[in-house]
């Protein structure tokens, strides 16, 4: 997540009581910045520190449920995007944001949608892509066009589909219970097999390191709610456009037979959903600032991840239709923009 820069114009003026002809103070300044004139406590390194801490449940349960090699694509991923970014802004001379916690944010988000057993040179180099080429060479924090995480981790899934798609069994869950046999719930659903929806909401299961509890995930949803990092207007409407997206294209494609609560549940619960909808979906910088504009791309992400899942040959989708709906964002900007108070629009001719 990063954050937006506000420009902000100062212009030099006269003291009003001055009088006529005389030498202007020029230390009195008027200062003029666009609204909102009411500034936060905030800052990147405060917003950063908070996200980090929300996705500490993820990790944690993700370490506990695939064990220690968990760990090390966790610290491969944190510990490469931050020397990536200090070595290029050393290099190019410019000043270090390594401080401002942004990258070890980059770094966990990658990890957290990385298989445990995937080689460690395979999270490495996605931390450099994501740094070096989607984050520093559009002009670092803020610039930015797409997620960088999930950029490098649909370019680890081009390069390396095998190893990326190459889930292990979970070595520890929190009781007993049909774990699947290492298969992930979305290819099991998708496959025809059934699961049952207790144990895909309070137990663990395969997938990616921070796919394997969803207790641990909303946890750190709420806490990111409770501190207004993020608001729920995103992840909300993406996670019930995906639910209904999907009811749509089974119905028009005749299999609505196969809806039921566990599938529903299994469509919510399993692969990168709540992840993507609560961690990825409102970055600051790759989502839209307008109301409206947030409506509409909730919505494209929801018909997108639910087009993937339900009709593509993949059982997920999440990365990619968070990705395509990075590149629509100033475009929904441009034209949810919303009309100054008393500006008439004007007639289009002919």
């Amino acid at each position: 997540m990063n954050l937006k820069k506000s420009p902000v114009a100062v212009v030099d003026g006269a003291d009003a009581n001055s009088p006529a002809g005389s030498t202007t103070d020029m230390t009195t300044t008027i200062h003029v910045s666009v609204s909102p004139h009411i500034r936060a406590g905030e800052t990147t390194a405060t917003i950063m520190r908070d996200v980090v801490i929300a996705l500490v449940p993820a990790c944690a349960m993700g370490i506990y449920a695939f064990g220690l090699r968990a760990l090390w694509v966790i610290l491969t991923c944190v510990l490469t995007c931050v020397a990536t970014e200090f070595v290029y802004q050393k290099l190019m001379k410019l000043p270090l944001t390594v401080s401002d916690l942004s990258a070890v944010v980059t770094g966990m988000i990658l990890a957290v949608n990385m298989p445990a057993g995937i080689p460690l040179w395979m999270p490495a180099l996605g931390s450099v892509f994501a740094i070096l080429i989607v984050k520093q060479l559009f002009g670092g924090l803020g610039q930015n066009i797409m997620n960088p995480a999930l950029a490098a981790r649909c370019f680890l899934l081009i390069s390396f589909a095998s190893a990326m798609t190459s889930f292990p069994e979970t070595v520890r869950t929190l009781f007993e219970g049909n774990t699947l046999s290492g298969a992930t719930p979305l290819a099991a659903i998708k496959a025809g097999a059934s699961i049952d929806w207790f144990q895909m909401i309070f137990n663990t299961h395969s997938g990616c390191i921070g796919e394997a509890s969803v207790i641990a995930i909303l946890v750190g949803a709420v806490y990111l709610l409770a501190r207004r990092v993020i608001t729920i207007h995103i992840p909300g409407l993406y996670i019930l456009s995906t639910v209904g997206f999907v009811c749509l294209i089974h119905l028009v494609m005749g299999t609505a037979d196969t809806l039921s609560v566990n599938y529903l549940v299994a469509q919510v619960c399993g692969g990168g959903l709540l992840l993507g909808a609560f961690f990825m979906a409102n970055d600051y910088v790759t989502c839209p600032i307008t109301p409206l504009g947030q409506v509409i791309y909730a919505v494209l992400l929801g018909l997108l991840t639910a087009l993937f899942r339900v009709v593509g040959s993949s059982s997920e989708g999440v990365s990619y239709a968070i990705i395509i709906g990075n590149l629509f964002v100033p475009l929904m900007e441009r034209v949810t923009v919303p009309r100054p108070f008393g500006m008439v629009r004007k007639k289009r001719k002919g």
